[in-house]
């Protein structure tokens, strides 16, 4: 911790939380006892972020295309969401974090949908850490959401075509409250991005780490950060450019 720059810390932290299927089978167990381990995970995760001054945390909880995997882990995920969202809020609302969820929600059960939507509503005055999380969430459909909101818009006239610019998808994402991630931490040793983020991720500084979601802790987060700080993030400059400014 000591060893951190607190003055080039990022603004916004992505993590795709991967792996607790697999540290499940290590541990002999099935997929639904990685899933729950992975709650304690987050909650580290949370404390650190805090901790350490991070504004934004995004993470990757459940994806559209997870509605494949067997019925009984969906159902088990499901019923997972709401007793956590249930035990841990008083404690996130104590510690002044505000909840937030991205995602296609109409896709949960109603029950889930309810207890986000209540949680939504009871940590929204809160000013520290902005927790989002993503559930039944997809960039790409993201992308779709947002082009038809743009099309129609023009369609009603409320919009020119030529008026259409980087700013104008971006402030029609779901993530157009927070500011893009500079740094996407993925666990697992999986090297990929696996449609979380596309559009937003664009200049991100990715990390990815063997260490399997249910065993990521405080140090792997620090770990992260200061391979971070040992970049340099150019924006398409030259070293040279950087170095000066």
């Amino acid at each position: 911790m000591e060893k951190l720059d607190t003055g080039r810390l990022p603004k916004h932290i992505a993590i795709i939380m991967d792996g607790n299927g697999r540290w499940a089978k290590e541990q002999g167990q099935d997929r639904l006892f990685g899933h729950y381990h992975g709650v304690v995970s987050v909650r580290k995760v949370v404390e650190a972020a805090t901790e350490i001054g991070i504004q934004y945390l995004t993470l990757y909880a459940f994806s559209t295309e997870n509605w494949d995997r067997p019925q009984e882990e969906v159902s088990g995920l499901m019923t997972l969401f709401v007793d956590t969202i249930a035990k841990e809020v008083p404690d996130l609302h104590k510690n002044n974090i505000k909840l937030q969820f991205i995602g296609n929600l109409q896709m949960l059960p109603k029950e889930a949908q309810e207890a986000l939507s209540n949680a939504a509503q009871k940590t929204a005055q809160n000013t520290g850490l902005n927790l989002i999380i993503a559930l039944s969430y997809s960039s790409r459909w993201e992308l779709v959401e947002a082009t038809k909101i743009i099309a129609q818009k023009v369609q009603n006239g409320q919009m020119a075509l030529d008026e259409i610019t980087e700013a104008t998808i971006s402030q029609n994402l779901t993530t157009k409250d927070f500011p893009d991630p500079e740094l996407m931490i993925r666990t697992s040793g999986e090297c990929r991005i696996s449609n979380f983020l596309l559009y937003q991720l664009a200049y991100a500084e990715l990390y990815f780490t063997d260490t399997l979601w249910p065993a990521f802790r405080k140090e792997d987060l620090v770990k992260a950060l200061m391979e971070y700080q040992s970049r340099e993030r150019r924006f398409g400059k030259t070293s040279e450019q950087v170095q000066t400014n």
